[in-house]
């Protein structure tokens, strides 16, 4: 897993950046219910998508573990983030109405407890609205795809869209219908997934050695224009209601 506390540096110039986090925001606030007063979200990073949560009446505050990545957040949402585990919320049961995380279920081993800890801060009603299935909403179909696609163990998805579902039934939360939206700025080019490859990037679904990832970076670096992306991804939001 990447060191967020790193990472802060640059996160938002090699994410996407703002065209990415408006409509990752604008996909959210699609999913949040008219009446909601209070969300929350979860792995908030530098606060580029929570500042872009904004609607009429609706209170939004942010979460995140890494220091590095609050202290860019907080001059985006000025005394709405906490540093927190989203395993460990610091929040009465029933105290929100709804609970955003963009970009965070792949990345971690602890989903069940994740999911968990949202239904118990929601009140009946509330909505989780997580991204599933990030990683595979990166294979686009390009000559990129083709020479990763072997190595891509959708089993190991810690985000796979049924365990989500799974996790937030046990915990009285029901599905309703999500959304999707483009990460602008996400289409892969060769040159720059050898080198996420090798700055481990892909830890999370990447199935093989280092002499495979060796393999692997040889065939994309023969791939024709280096540096041209390929399409942009499209994610997937889910979305789960705490049933009253």
């Amino acid at each position: 897993m990447l060191d967020y506390e790193n990472e802060a540096a640059h996160y938002d110039r090699t994410r996407g950046g703002e065209p990415r986090a408006a409509a990752a925001a604008e996909a959210v606030l699609r999913l949040v219910p008219p009446g909601a007063r209070t969300l929350l979200d979860l792995a908030c990073g530098t606060g580029l998508v929570t500042e872009r949560l904004t609607r009429p009446g609706l209170r939004v505050h942010g979460a995140d573990a890494a220091h590095a990545m609050l202290r860019v957040a907080a001059r985006r949402v000025p005394d709405r983030v906490v540093r927190a585990d989203a395993r460990r919320l610091p929040l009465p049961d029933a105290s929100l109405d709804a609970v955003s995380a963009v970009w965070l279920l792949h990345l971690v081993p602890f989903t069940a407890e994740i999911v968990a800890e949202a239904a118990r801060v929601l009140r009946p009603g509330g909505v989780l609205i997580a991204t599933v299935d990030k990683d595979a909403a990166h294979d686009v179909g390009s000559d990129v795809d083709a020479v990763l696609r072997p190595y891509r163990s959708a089993e190991a998805a810690s985000d796979r869209a049924d365990l989500i579902t799974r996790y937030a039934a046990a915990h009285g939360l029901e599905p309703a219908p999500g959304t999707h939206f483009t990460g602008h700025g996400q289409g892969a080019t060769p040159r720059d997934t050898v080198r996420k490859l090798r700055a481990g990037y892909f830890a999370s679904w990447f199935d093989g050695d280092a002499a495979t990832s060796g393999a692997v970076a040889a065939a994309l670096a023969a791939l024709p224009d280096q540096d041209r992306p390929r399409d942009d991804p499209r994610y997937r939001l889910a979305r789960f209601v705490r049933r009253g």
